[in-house]
C-alpha cells in the first residue's frame, strides 16, 4: 500500500469492477435461448429537452459513419480465442465502457423481424449513468430527463468505435446500439454477465439499474464468459468496498460520489489560486500565429520534406484501435458552430457563476476529467486559418476541458510505441463530442458557441489551460501539467460568449519541481526537451523544446504510432485518489498544501522515483495488440515495436544540446500553401539569442520594444497561394504554448 497496491498487478481486461469474482449459472444459457424474439432496441420516447435532442444527433453521427465492410485481409492476430478477448475487452475498457462480457448469440436473440447476421459472438458493453446535478444547479432541468440519452450517446459510440477495430481486423462485425441495431440488448447483457433479471427489470451487482447496454457482433472467436447466478446480487460487501482484486474500490467511487457535480474527481478546488499563471507572459508581446506555423501542418504543406509528409496522414492512424474513430471525427467538424436558437431567452442564463457550475456539471457527465473557465485572450486566437483565411476573434469566454489519455493503459506502454497515437485519438475523439454537445446546447439557449477540437481549432488550447486554471507549464515544454493528471491528458475547448465567472490559474509549485527534474529531457526518444534553464519565447517563459525534431520523431516513428514518452515518464504521472498508493497520496498531497517543504522533498521524490522504477513498463496493464495498418490492412509491425524502459544513464550537457528554435519571424508565411522549407542551421543560431525571463523583463519595464524576432512574417499580400490539403483527422497544433509553435 506504501508504493504500490494490488491495482498494479490487476490485468487490465478485468476492468474497474471485480466481475470475475462473481458466481456463475450456466443453466441461464439455455432459459435464455428459449425466450422468444423481441423488437429491436429503441427510445421509449421521443427526446425529452434540448440536452436529449443533441445526444441523441450526436449518437446518430456515430450511427451513420459506422464502418461496414472488414479489411480486405484478416490480421495476423492471435488464434487464441482468450488473448484475442483480451485486445477486445482492453479496447472497450481504454475507451471507458464500465463494463464488458462477451457470449454467443443465440438464434432468438436477434429482434422480430430483423434479418439475422452470420455472427456467433457479441461482445456486450454496459456504461453506468451519470449522475443529475444537486437542486440549485440549472443544469439539473437540463440533465435530469436526458440521462439516459447521455449514456446511450457515449456506449453507442464505444460500440461503434470497437466494431471498427474488429473490422480492420477483417473480420465482420455490427454495432447495436439503442435506436439502431438488430439484437434484444437484454438479453445478451444476461448471457454474457452484466446483469440479473430481477422480477421484469434488469440489474447489474454494482450500479443497479442505472445504466445503458450496446453490443457488437461479429465472427470473431472470442474467449466467453457465463451468466451471472441471482446470489451475484450480493455482491457489495467488504471486499468490494476495499477492492477486491485490485478493482476501484467502493469508498473510492463513495468518495467520488459525494463530491458535488461540477467538481472533478480531483480536489481542484484545494490547489493555490493566484491572479497570473507562474510562468513569465508578457501579454502584449505574445504575437498572434497561423495555423500554418503548427509544425503537422507544416509538414502537410512539404515544409520538413516528403519523409514527413508522407506519414503526416497516417502516422496516428496506423494502428488498428483508430479506424473506428475517424469518420466520426471528421462529421463531427461541420457542426463544431453553428447558429443560435433565435427564439431562445437569453435572459434566462444571465448569471455568470450558475451558468459555469451549470457547464462544468455538463461537461463531467459527458466525459470530461477537469474542467476550468477563463476569458480568451487576444493572443489565444490563432491570426490565420489552415487555408490562409484571416481569423477575428469572435467570443469571449473558453471552458476547457482535459481527457485523460488513461493512466494503466500508459502503465503499459513505453509511450513511444503502438498504442500511443490511439491513446491521443480516443482523447480527441471523446473531446469533440463533449464539446460538440455542449456548443450546441449553448446555442439552443440563446448563446453563440463553438467547440475548438483537435481537428479544427480557432484558438491554442495550452494558453487557455493556463489562464483556467487547470496546470502550470513544465519542463516538457509546449505542455501543461495538472497537479492530479501530471501531463497525461489531451484538451478540448468550447468558445462562447454565454456569461460565465472565470477560474484563475493555478500554484502548486511545478516550477521549483520542474527546476530540479530532468527525467522527460532524459527519457525522450529524440533529444528534443531542454536540460537548460526556461528562455523567453515568442513573449512566453519557458523550457523551450525543439518542436522541429520532437515532431519529426512522432510522424516518422516506424517502431509505433506518434508519441507521448514524456507523459509516460513524468514524475507527476500519477493515479491520486483513495485507491492510489499511500506514498503518492502524500506527495501530491505535500505538494499541493505543503509547498514550503519541497526543496527537502523533490531531491527525494525524484530520486525515489527512478528507484522504484516508475516509468517502466507493466506488462499487466498491455492488453493490445502490436499491429500495423498498411494499405488498408492490418500486418505485423515493419520495424517492430519500441520497448523503452528508463534510461538513467542518459545525460546532456545544456550548453551543448543542439536545439532548434522557430520564433514568430521565421514562421512561414499564413497565407501561401506552398512548400516553405525549415532551415534548420538558421533556427538552431537562434538560440543564442533567447533572453532570459529576468533580462526581458527588465526590458520591459526600462519600456524597450519587444525583439523584432516576436513579430511573424506577413500574409501575401496577393492573397492565399497554393492548395488548400484538408488533413485526414489530427489537426495538430493546439498542444503549444500559446505562439510557442516553432
Amino acid at each position: 500500500m506504501l508504493f504500490r497496491t494490488a491495482a498494479a498487478d490487476r490485468p487490465y481486461h478485468l476492468g474497474p469492477f471485480p466481475l470475475e469474482g462473481l458466481p456463475r449459472d450456466e443453466a441461464l444459457i439455455d432459459i435464455e435461448a428459449a425466450r422468444p424474439p423481441v423488437p429491436p432496441p429503441g427510445f421509449a420516447a421521443s427526446p425529452d429537452g434540448v440536452l436529449a435532442k443533441v445526444l441523441r444527433d450526436y449518437l446518430d453521427i456515430f450511427i451513420h459513419t459506422a464502418k461496414t465492410e472488414p479489411a480486405a485481409a484478416e490480421a495476423p492476430a492471435p488464434d487464441d480465442p482468450h488473448r484475442r478477448m483480451i485486445d477486445v475487452k482492453g479496447y472497450a475498457y481504454f475507451m471507458n465502457a464500465s463494463q464488458v462480457a462477451i457470449c454467443r448469440i443465440p438464434a432468438n436473440a436477434w429482434a422480430d423481424g430483423s434479418e439475422a447476421e452470420a455472427h456467433e459472438y457479441a461482445v456486450v458493453l454496459l456504461l453506468e449513468h451519470g449522475r443529475v446535478p444537486e437542486a440549485g444547479n440549472p443544469a439539473r432541468d437540463w440533465i435530469a430527463p436526458a440521462i439516459e440519452d447521455a449514456a446511450a450517446a457515449r456506449i453507442g459510440g464505444i460500440a461503434v468505435c470497437l466494431s471498427g477495430h474488429i473490422l480492420k481486423l477483417g473480420h465482420p462485425a455490427l454495432a447495436h446500439v439503442m435506436g439502431a441495431g438488430a439484437l434484444d440488448l437484454d438479453r445478451l447483457a444476461v448471457l454474457a454477465g452484466l446483469a440479473v433479471r430481477d422480477g421484469g427489470a434488469l440489474r447489474n451487482p454494482f450500479v443497479g439499474s442505472a445504466f445503458s447496454i450496446a453490443a457488437v457482433s461479429t465472427s470473431y472467436e472470442l474467449a466467453l464468459d457465463l451468466p451471472l447466478a441471482a446470489g451475484a446480487l450480493n455482491a457489495k460487501g467488504l471486499g468490494y468496498w476495499l477492492g477486491r482484486n485490485g478493482a476501484t474500490s467502493g469508498r473510492e467511487r463513495n468518495r467520488r460520489a459525494k463530491r458535488a457535480s461540477h467538481l472533478s474527481a480531483y480536489p481542484m478546488e484545494t490547489v493555490s489560486r493566484v491572479d497570473r499563471p507562474t510562468t513569465l507572459i508578457l501579454d502584449d508581446e505574445v504575437p498572434r500565429v497561423s495555423k500554418r506555423a503548427a509544425f503537422f501542418e507544416r509538414a502537410l504543406r512539404g515544409d520538413l520534406g516528403d519523409k514527413a509528409l508522407k506519414e503526416r496522414n497516417r502516422f496516428a492512424f496506423k494502428q488498428p484501435h483508430t479506424s473506428g474513430m475517424m469518420a466520426s471525427m471528421r462529421a463531427m467538424v461541420p457542426i463544431q458552430g453553428g447558429e443560435t436558437n433565435p427564439d431562445a431567452d437569453p435572459g434566462a442564463h444571465a448569471d455568470p457563476a450558475a451558468n459555469a457550475r451549470a457547464l462544468k456539471s455538463l461537461s463531467y457527465l459527458l466525459g470530461a476529467d477537469l474542467t476550468g473557465i477563463c476569458e480568451v485572450p487576444r493572443y489565444a486566437w490563432f491570426s490565420h486559418n489552415s487555408d490562409g483565411r484571416p481569423i477575428e476573434p469572435y467570443h469571449k469566454y473558453a471552458v476547457v476541458m482535459l481527457i485523460d489519455q488513461e493512466y494503466d493503459t500508459m502503465e503499459g506502454a513505453s509511450g513511444d510505441d503502438w498504442i500511443s497515437g490511439t491513446q491521443s485519438m480516443r482523447a480527441y475523439l471523446r473531446g469533440a463530442e463533449i464539446a460538440g454537445v455542449m456548443a450546441e446546447t449553448v446555442r439552443q439557449f440563446g448563446f453563440p458557441a463553438r467547440s475548438q477540437t483537435n481537428v479544427d481549432s480557432d484558438v491554442l488550447h495550452m494558453p487557455l489551460v493556463l489562464w483556467a486554471g487547470l496546470g502550470e507549464l513544465s519542463r516538457i515544454g509546449e505542455l501543461v501539467l495538472n497537479p492530479f493528471v501530471g501531463p497525461r491528458f489531451k484538451s478540448v475547448v468550447l468558445t462562447t460568449d454565454m456569461p460565465l465567472a472565470p477560474d484563475r490559474p493555478i500554484d502548486f509549485g511545478l516550477q521549483y519541481f520542474c527546476n530540479n527534474c530532468w527525467k522527460c529531457a532524459r527519457e525522450c526518444p529524440c533529444d528534443a526537451i531542454s536540460w537548460g534553464s526556461s528562455v523567453m519565447f515568442n513573449g512566453y517563459e519557458m523550457w523551450k523544446p525543439d518542436a522541429e525534431r520532437c515532431a519529426r520523431y512522432r510522424l516518422t516513428n516506424a517502431r509505433g504510432s506518434a508519441c507521448g514518452r514524456c507523459m509516460k515518464t513524468c514524475p507527476l504521472n500519477k493515479v491520486v485518489t483513495a485507491d492510489g498508493p499511500l506514498l503518492e497520496r502524500l506527495a501530491s498531497w505535500c505538494g499541493v498544501n505543503a509547498r514550503w517543504l519541497k526543496p527537502l522533498l523533490v531531491p527525494i521524490a525524484v530520486w525515489l522515483d527512478d528507484y522504484l522504477g516508475k516509468g517502466r513498463r507493466n506488462t499487466q496493464k498491455k492488453w493490445w495488440l502490436d499491429l500495423e495498418v498498411l494499405d488498408g490492412v492490418c500486418v505485423e509491425p515493419v520495424k517492430g515495436a519500441n520497448q523503452r524502459d528508463l534510461n538513467l544513464e542518459h545525460r546532456i550537457d545544456p550548453a551543448k544540446q543542439k536545439m532548434a528554435y522557430y520564433p514568430a519571424a521565421a514562421m512561414p508565411v499564413p497565407n501561401d500553401l506552398n512548400p516553405q522549407l525549415v532551415d534548420r542551421k538558421v533556427a538552431m543560431a537562434a538560440a543564442a539569442e533567447l533572453e532570459t525571463p529576468a533580462a526581458a523583463a527588465a526590458r520591459q519595464a526600462r519600456g524597450e520594444a519587444a525583439p523584432a524576432k516576436y513579430a511573424p512574417r506577413p500574409p501575401d499580400p496577393d492573397g492565399p497561394k497554393g492548395v488548400h490539403v484538408k488533413p485526414s483527422v489530427y489537426g495538430g497544433g493546439t498542444d503549444g504554448a500559446g505562439a510557442a509553435k516553432g
